[in-house]
């Protein structure tokens, strides 16, 4: 390994170490929305370290073929506390600056699109709604005034004949009567009720 190789590959290793910090103290910042679960939190701390050794391995192969020696330990040591020294509470602050834009911006995207796409949804299946609502309500009145003129005149055939009726079959109409009083109050009920959401 050539001298220039080495610097680069130290150089690159203190860079390595900083790199590590602000990715831990970014880490540690989000961790915070799922420290509750043990299981998530572990999972994505196995995760995090292993995705972490990926890349400054992958930085080291690109410098000196992945050559490890003991001074690349040393230098990206020297990273790190160096971040930890000079640039750790500036980062955080930063850090939460940035955190806090993000928020006020995805309140704001949030609120533009309950404002130009929820409300309006929401109002166009109300207005949908209210319209079938009165199409069925004056189908049934509808319906209800045909059945009335249907069953008219066989209403007065029936008062006319009703002297000359067996009386076998003046009962069983009877017996039929309920029948028809129920059907007559789920078309009232289902009537009501269609009404009342409409409103």
């Amino acid at each position: 390994m050539t001298l220039s190789v080495q610097f680069t590959t130290m150089a690159v290793m203190v860079l390595s170490g900083i790199y590590l910090g602000l990715a831990q103290d970014t880490f540690r910042r989000i961790s915070v929305h799922w420290k509750k679960r043990p299981i998530i939190s572990y999972s994505f701390e196995i995760g995090f370290w292993l995705l972490q050794t990926l890349i400054v391995f992958y930085l080291l192969f690109l410098v000196n073929s992945g050559e490890i020696r003991f001074y690349i330990f040393l230098a990206c040591l020297l990273g790190f506390s160096f971040y930890q020294a000079l640039l750790k509470t500036v980062y955080r602050r930063g850090l939460e600056r940035l955190i806090s834009v993000f928020r006020a911006v995805f309140k704001f995207f949030k609120q533009v699109f309950f404002i130009l796409i929820v409300t309006p949804l929401k109002w166009i299946f109300l207005l949908c709604a209210s319209i079938i609502l009165f199409l069925l309500n004056m189908i049934v009145k509808i319906l209800a005034i045909l059945l009335k003129v249907i069953l008219f005149p066989f209403l007065l055939i029936g008062k006319l004949l009703k002297p000359i009726i067996p009386e076998n079959l003046i009962k069983f109409l009877h017996k039929l009567y309920p029948i028809y009083s129920t059907i007559r109050d789920i078309l009232k009920k289902g009537l009501k009720y269609a009404t009342f959401k409409r409103r």
